[in-house]
C-alpha cells in the first residue's frame, strides 16, 4: 500500500515517477518524508525564499514534543531523516532525556563508560562525622560504667558527727596507707613493705580546689592532735571525748576513715567534702602503668628501710622507686617534714603526668591505668568519678604553678609529737572556706 500522498511533487514541482520502488529506472528516487520526523530543509536560493511549501504541512501526532532541525550529515548535505536521538516521552533535564548524562544522549567516558554521579562529600563528612560521634559516646559512657564499677566506696561521712560549716571550696583528705592487700611475699620485700598486719596512714593532705586556686596542706602523721567525741564506724556507739591527746596517725589505727576526718575537722575546723584513699599495692602499680614518673631530685639519698637509693638529677621513677621515695624519712634531718615535701612533689607530677591527651585519649595507656588504681582505692560514698577527676586535675594545677603546696604551720614539739601553729591554722581555714587567696606560709 502506497503511503505518499497522491499529486506529491518535490521541490522542483516535478511529481514521483516512482523511482526506488522497484522500478527499473536507472535514477534513484527523491528523499522521502516520514511523518514522524522532521527535517531541516536545504538551504534555497534567494529567489525561493518566499515560496510557499509544497505538499500538506507536517503532521504532529498528540503528546509529541516538536523536533529540532538537524544539521545535514556530511555526505554532501544530504538529509538522513533519520532521529535526533531523543526519547519521547523524556523531556530534556529528566533521566534518560537529552541532557541528561548518564541518558542515551548524554557524554561518555574515553572508555566508552558513562560518568557516575559526583559524590556528595557534604553528606558524607556528615554521616561520618555522626559515626565518629556516636562511637566515641558508647566507648566513653562504657568506660565511664567500667570504672565507676571498680571504685570501692567504703567510707561513709555520714557517720561523722558535730561538722564543721560548708566552705566555697570542694575538699579531699587524701590519705595513702601502708596496707599490704594485694601484695604477695615477693612484692612486700621487693617495695620493702615488711608484713604487719592491717594498716595505718603513712601520708595524709588536705587538698582545696578552689576557683581562687588550689592549695594542697600536708598533715605530718606525727602532728600533735585530741581526739573528740565520735560514733564507732562498725559499733555505732558513741564515744565521749576524753581529752586524749595523740599522733594523728592514731585516729585512723583507732577507728578508720570515719575517725580520722572526724579528728582533722575537730582539730582543723574545715569541713572534708571527699575522702580518698590508696595503699601500697595501687600506688606501684599506677605508676607502673603510666610507665614511670619523672622527677628532678634535688639531693640524692639512701634508706635502707624504704630501700630508697636515689642520685641528684632528672629521672624517672618506676612503681618500686616511687614507692621508696615517699615513704622515706630517717634519710632526712627533717624526718616526717622533709618526707610531706617529697610527698606533694611527687603525687603533683604523678597527676600531671596522669591528667594528660596522651594518657586520657589512649585507651592503651587510660585503661591500665585506671584498672592499676581503681581497685586499691577507697573513698567515700558519694564520690563520683568526676569528683576523682576534679582531684587529680587540682593536683595537677599545683604541679603547674596554680596554686598552693605547703605543710601544716608548726609552731614547736611536744614530746616529739609536732605542734600546729594555731593562729596561722585558723587563717589558713578562713582562706580556704571563703574560697580566698592563700597567704599564710608555714616556716618549716
Amino acid at each position: 500500500m502506497n503511503d505518499w500522498p497522491e499529486g506529491w511533487a518535490d521541490d522542483s514541482g516535478r511529481r514521483d515517477d516512482g523511482y526506488g520502488r522497484g522500478s527499473a529506472q536507472a535514477e534513484p528516487e527523491g528523499p522521502q518524508r516520514m511523518r514522524h520526523v522532521q527535517r531541516q530543509q536545504p538551504p534555497q536560493p534567494p529567489q525561493q525564499r518566499g515560496a510557499q511549501p509544497v505538499g500538506p504541512p507536517p503532521v504532529r501526532r498528540p503528546g509529541v514534543p516538536p523536533q529540532q532541525a538537524q544539521s545535514p550529515d556530511t555526505y554532501g548535505g544530504y538529509d538522513s531523516g533519520y532521529n535526533t536521538g531523543q526519547v519521547y516521552g523524556s523531556p530534556a533535564g529528566t533521566p534518560g532525556g537529552p541532557s541528561d548524562p548518564g541518558g542515551p544522549g548524554g557524554p561518555r567516558r574515553p572508555g566508552g563508560g558513562r560518568p557516575g554521579a559526583t559524590p556528595d562529600w557534604g553528606r558524607r563528612i556528615k554521616v561520618g562525622s555522626i559515626v565518629l560521634v556516636s562511637a566515641l559516646l558508647v566507648t566513653g559512657i562504657g568506660t565511664y560504667f567500667w570504672a565507676d564499677s571498680k571504685v570501692r566506696r567504703e567510707v561513709d561521712l555520714s557517720k561523722v558527727i558535730e561538722r564543721p560549716k560548708e566552705g566555697d571550696c570542694t575538699t579531699y583528705l587524701i590519705v595513702g596507707s601502708d596496707s599490704r592487700e594485694g601484695l604477695s611475699d615477693e612484692d612486700k620485700k621487693k617495695l620493702h613493705t615488711g608484713s604487719a598486719e592491717g594498716k595505718r596512714t603513712d601520708s595524709m593532705m588536705i587538698l582545696a580546689a578552689c576557683s581562687s586556686g588550689n592549695t594542697m596542706v600536708s598533715l605530718p602523721r606525727d602532728s600533735d592532735v585530741e581526739i573528740p567525741s565520735f560514733v564507732g564506724s562498725e559499733s555505732g556507739k558513741k564515744f565521749a571525748a576524753k581529752g586524749k591527746h595523740t599522733k594523728l596517725n592514731a585516729a585512723y589505727a583507732d577507728d578508720g576513715p570515719e575517725l580520722l576526718v572526724r579528728t582533722v575537722e575537730f582539730n582543723t575546723g574545715l569541713r572534708i567534702d571527699h575522702y580518698a584513699e590508696i595503699g601500697f599495692a595501687g600506688f606501684a602499680n599506677i605508676v607502673d602503668a603510666l610507665g614511670g614518673v619523672e622527677l628532678d631530685i634535688d639531693k640524692g639519698f639512701k634508706d635502707e628501710k624504704s630501700g630508697a637509693d636515689f642520685k641528684s638529677g632528672k629521672q624517672t621513677l618506676n612503681g618500686e622507686q616511687s614507692l621508696a621515695y615517699v615513704r622515706t624519712r630517717y634519710a632526712f634531718a627533717e624526718s616526717d617534714l622533709q618526707r610531706t615535701k617529697n610527698q606533694q612533689k611527687f603525687l603533683s607530677a604523678l597527676a600531671s603526668q596522669a591528667a594528660t591527651p596522651g594518657t586520657i585519649l589512649n585507651p592503651f595507656a587510660l585503661y591500665p591505668t585506671l584498672g592499676a588504681g581503681l581497685d586499691t582505692l577507697i573513698v567515700d560514698k558519694d564520690m563520683g568519678l568526676f569528683d576523682l577527676g576534679e582531684m587529680f586535675f587540682a593536683m595537677k594545677g599545683i604541679s603547674g604553678g596554680d596554686g598552693v603546696s605547703m605543710n601544716m604551720p608548726i609552731s614547736g614539739e611536744r614530746g616529739g609529737n609536732l605542734i600546729w601553729d594555731k593562729t596561722k591554722v585558723q587563717e589558713l581555714v578562713k582562706q580556704i572556706q571563703n574560697d580566698q587567696k592563700v597567704t599564710v606560709t608555714a616556716t618549716r
